[in-house]
């Protein structure tokens, strides 16, 4: 009879333990998750910045075009150099979203720049990292909710606490880039 409390108390605890390592190793990998969705944001972030110059090369080569969105879209470029923190990368990822809108919009404008090989290639390759970049955000998005969800549900949250865990913030929208694209285009007067 002993024997039989015995193992049952063995089996109860071995089944604590591993439970506690599945939920454990669970959140582990949820803050995994977290950082590879970043580092995948990071690598398009970092090709888009890479292409950039080029693009704002082919524009300046045409000496009517607007230079005011030129200059903003350069110190967006010098703001995500500068950025440390995944927020400061995300505010200067937004400033250089708003600047190739306004850039792309303000180009419809302009018959020769939109027939330039050149421009036209850089267009397409930078609206495919835009692309990119938006299904990469979600993705980390939905990390970050299911870390978030994860180390406020009970048992995970005294794991969490033992871990340490924090909330961590979702990438999210600025308020520049819901805000729609102003553009000014200096015509010749007839």
């Amino acid at each position: 009879m002993d024997m039989v409390f015995l193992g049952g108390i063995l089996f109860v605890l071995a089944a604590l333990v591993g439970y506690f390592f599945t939920l454990y190793n669970g959140l582990v990998a949820l803050k995994e998750n977290i950082k590879k969705a970043w580092a995948n944001i990071d690598v398009i972030l970092k090709q888009r910045y890479e292409e950039l110059p080029k693009l704002i090369s082919v524009c300046e080569s045409f000496a009517k075009f607007e230079k005011g969105i030129l200059d903003r879209l350069m110190s967006a470029r010098e703001n995500y150099q500068r950025a440390q923190s995944m927020g400061e990368k995300a505010v200067a990822s937004g400033q250089i979203s708003s600047g190739l809108q306004g850039l792309f919009a303000l180009a419809e404008n302009y018959p020769e720049l939109k027939t330039n090989q050149n421009f036209m290639q850089l267009q397409e390759r930078i609206s495919q990292l835009e692309e990119t970049l938006a299904d990469r955000r979600e993705f980390y998005n939905d990390s970050v909710n299911n870390h978030n969800i994860r180390i406020q549900q009970i048992p995970d949250v005294f794991i969490a606490n033992f871990m340490r865990l924090q909330e961590v913030e979702m990438f999210q929208v600025s308020e520049a880039e819901r805000q729609d694209v102003e553009i000014k285009i200096d015509l010749p007067e007839f």
